[in-house]
């Protein structure tokens, strides 16, 4: 673990201990795949309270932990508000992307750790953000690129994101990551092999590097820069003792 990696550890630890010893709820900044990876890596022993993940939808890949403490485990609400981006003017809109949204948020001064997910839909362009940035983001963000732009809030029962994927079947000599994978994205085994032990894939937001890592049904595989895969299990057995196995491919 480098000194990022440690200092990471230690707030996250320092954040249940606050929690603990106030009795009150608390809550992280978003956390990547990397951090949660640290949290989940932490030593229960070091951690006083219970914590929770959520990131503003079911499938969100950055993600605030609440530190519980018992009596409060059932009250409460995380801090993130959905914000609706969409332009003012759709016949002039460019095409825009992940990048340039992102990138016309840093440049308001804006540190990655407070934005959550960024959704690109039919129906605008969601941001996951911490409530605290809510209004400034609103009032202040108003071209992304060239093109203007309209933020609103959204409210959360009026959320609703479903996204789109495509069933994948194919057979499989075992059930293991570096298998998945390669039934999932069109690339050798080797070259997937690579990519897990340079610790690109997490498997249930932990960091894998293990090629022949065991998966259970409904594990969430996430390949960082190609996308994620949920396996959904074995649908049968061939005559040559290899599993026909179904899997969930985000797109």
């Amino acid at each position: 673990m480098n000194k990022e990696e440690q200092m990471i550890q230690n707030r996250l630890i320092e954040l249940s201990n606050v929690s603990y010893h106030k009795n009150i709820v608390m809550f992280s900044d978003f956390l990547n795949l990397n951090e949660l990876h640290i949290l989940n890596s932490i030593n229960k022993s070091l951690l006083p309270t219970q914590y929770k993940t959520f990131g503003g939808y079911k499938l969100a890949e950055r993600q605030m932990v609440a530190f519980l403490p018992d009596a409060l485990c059932y009250e409460y609400n995380y801090p993130i508000k959905i914000l609706r981006i969409s332009p003012v003017n759709k016949r002039f809109a460019e095409n825009l992307s992940h990048r340039d949204y992102l990138g016309s948020l840093m440049n308001l001064g804006i540190e990655r750790s407070n934005l959550g997910d960024i959704i690109m839909a039919e129906e605008g362009t969601f941001l996951f953000v911490s409530e605290k940035l809510s209004s400034y983001i609103t009032d202040e963000l108003t071209r992304v690129r060239h093109t203007t732009v309209i933020v609103r809030e959204e409210t959360k029962t009026d959320f609703t994101y479903e996204p789109s994927f495509e069933l994948i079947k194919g057979s499989v000599a075992s059930i293991r990551l570096d298998t998945v994978l390669t039934l999932a994205f069109p690339l050798s085994r080797s070259k997937i092999t690579l990519f897990i032990q340079e610790g690109r894939t997490f498997v249930n937001g932990k960091l894998v590097t293990n090629n022949g890592h065991p998966l259970k049904e409904g594990d969430l595989i996430t390949l960082r820069k190609m996308g994620r895969v949920q396996y959904l299990g074995i649908l049968s057995e061939t005559k040559k003792k290899r599993q026909m196995i179904q899997i969930r491919k985000y797109l």
